[in-house]
């Protein structure tokens, strides 16, 4: 049976992209090595902080495109909900590859400093 993943990619200063994959551990490679040039290359998004799993493709699509649909404020409140540290998932995932590191030593993304800009 396969699965099928909607993922919140972050960057250090917690701007989001969200997705879909039926490979999760492929793509989240792919971001972390920007392979792919545009949004998430372009403002370094490569902490995965936020997966849900789905049997079918149309309902994964429609997840996504609700994510999608949502204010910015409601997808912070959903990741904070399960990863209020905002924690990478795919730390250690690729100890044997040539991902480079984050730019901070931790797996957390810093606090955000709420005067610099509203969420």
């Amino acid at each position: 049976m396969r699965s099928y993943y909607v993922y919140i990619m972050a960057s250090i200063q917690r701007t989001l992209y969200i997705g879909m994959t039926n490979n999760l551990a492929r793509r989240v490679y792919e971001h972390k090595d920007g392979m792919t040039p545009g949004f998430t290359s372009r403002y370094r998004i490569v902490y995965l902080v936020h997966t849900e799993e789905f049997a079918d493709p149309r309902s994964a699509i429609g997840r996504e495109k609700q994510l999608k649909g949502w204010r910015r404020d409601k997808k912070v409140a959903l990741n904070e909900s399960k990863n209020p540290h905002w924690r990478d998932l795919s730390d250690g995932w690729y100890e044997d590859e040539n991902v480079p590191p984050p730019r901070n030593s931790s797996n957390e993304l810093p606090r955000r400093d709420s005067s610099l800009r509203s969420e």
